[in-house]
Formats: C-alpha cells, structure tokens, sequence
C-alpha cells in the first residue's frame, strides 16, 4: 500500500518538472524573441551602434562601429560623385557631372554672399562639410543604413571642432581685438556688464544649437518613419493602406529635410565664419 503512492509520485515527478520547466521555457524563449526579433518594430533599435571590428588599445574603445562604416561610405560616395563628375568636360554635360556642377556652384556662391571674398580660401573644407553631411543624411535613408547624424556624439564632436577652429581664425587674424565680437558696436558703455555676458553666452551656444538642431530633425525623422511603417505592417494588406500613403509622403519630406539640415548646417559655419573674419 506505500509503494503505490510512491510509484504515482516517480511515474508522475517528470511530467511535474516537464509542467514546471514548460513556462519557464517559454518565458525564456518569449525574451530571447524580444531581444532578437523585436528590435524590428522598436523605432530606436535603428540607432543602436554596433562593433564591426573590436579594437582595444590600452584599455581605450576605438572599434569600428557600424556609425563609422557609414562616416567611410559616405567620404566615399562624395568623392567619387565630384571625382567623376569634375571629368572631362564637354558641351552636353552628362548627368554626374550636372549633379557635380550643381552642387558646386551652390556652395561657392553660399561662402561668397555669406563669408565674402576672405571666405574663398576656406571654400573647399566648407564644400567637404556640405558633402559630407548631405550624404550621411540622404544614404541614412536607405533600409538598413544607419544614420550617423543622429547621434548627438557624432554632431556635437564635428560642431565643436568647427568652433574651435573658427575660433582659432579670428584670434589668429585680429587677435586682442576678436573680444570686441562679444560687445556690439555703437553700444553704451555703460551696457557692457549685461551685453558682454548674454554675447558670451550666445557665442559659447553656437556648437549646442548647430549639433542638437542637426541630431534632433534626423532623429524625430527616422523614428517617425519606423513608428509608421510599424503601423502599415500590423494592420495588415487592407488596414496599412493610409499608413503606407502617410509614410510615402513622409518619406519624401524626410528626403528634403536630410537636404535642407546640411544647408542649414553649412550656411550656419559659414555665418560663423563670417563674423571671425570680419568682426560683425
């Protein structure tokens, strides 16, 4: 009589663990979906940065990271569209080389209205900044890039490099007199407690408002655009019609505003510069 419960309870323990290991599994299996899988709806997944080659020197990070893949990709493309474009010449220009022309022109006539005969020899850095931002904001839309201009790492390091150069001219040129910057000209002396502080306050600003403003348009573009397109996916064929429409359009803005924020972000440096070499 005591062995039979005995037996039931052998004969019945693996189903028991089986029972009790069955939910664990499954909530084991339910995160390792989560962490794998759901990174596809999770509209900040996109920014995530990941090591292609890990490097470590010294205990210091210097891997290469998907963000400088793309920072690689996009030196390259640029390159490449003014290698071939700035080719022979002919009457009939070809489509690369009116695209190359175009862009050219562009910029050469922003540092001339904007920074003035002086900003000539600064023209090809300020030409290679515009490059470079206009195609890590337009390749960023390709699925499956990554956008190295949304992150605020990325944006700050390269305005607070161009502030410090741009600093750097205009101590190098007037010297003691660049300071006279901070105190607007024809002003009252006795002004100069509360102007020279909000001047001061405005200029140290300038790398702050050039990166965020960059970081911020790329960011809420991209993660509008994953949050959509989630939509258009979970309502299926017939539901994700409006969806799919909406994201069409945004994906057309997105496009112009990849532009635009390079134009922005250059027409902005050459502002800067304008007010080191000249002084108001």
């Amino acid at each position: 009589m005591l062995e039979q419960p005995e037996n039931v309870q052998r004969e019945k323990s693996p189903k028991t663990i089986r029972d009790s290991e069955g939910p664990v599994a499954g909530n084991k299996g339910s995160q390792a979906a989560e962490s794998h899988g759901g990174g596809g709806l999770d509209p900040l997944h996109q920014f995530e940065i990941h090591p292609i080659l890990d490097i470590q020197i010294g205990g210091l990070d210097i891997s290469f990271t998907n963000s400088s893949l793309w920072m690689v990709i996009a030196a390259i493309v640029s390159f490449s569209l003014i290698r071939f474009g700035a080719g022979p010449g002919s009457l009939v220009p070809s489509r690369w080389q009116l695209i190359a022309e175009s862009l050219y022109t562009t910029i050469a006539d922003m540092v001339r209205d904007n920074v003035g005969n002086d900003g000539k020899k600064y023209f090809p850095f300020i030409f290679t900044l515009f490059m470079f931002l206009l195609f890590g904001n337009v390749l960023g839309m390709i699925p499956g890039s990554f956008t190295f201009t949304s992150h605020i790492a990325v944006t700050f390091a390269l305005a607070a490099s161009i502030f410090v150069v741009i600093t750097a001219i205009g101590l190098v040129k007037h010297g003691a007199k660049f300071f006279s910057l901070f105190f607007p000209h024809g002003a009252p002396i006795a002004t100069a407690p509360i102007l020279i502080p909000i001047e001061l306050i405005s200029y140290l600003s300038r790398p702050v408002s050039l990166s965020v403003r960059l970081f911020a348009n790329m960011m809420v573009g991209h993660t509008l655009l994953k949050v959509i397109a989630s939509f258009a996916i979970m309502l299926g064929v017939v539901g994700g019609i409006a969806p799919l429409v909406l994201l069409v359009g945004i994906t057309a803005l997105e496009f112009l505003v990849a532009i635009l924020q390079a134009y922005v972000f250059t027409i902005l440096t050459c502002i800067y510069l304008h007010d080191a070499l000249h002084l108001h």
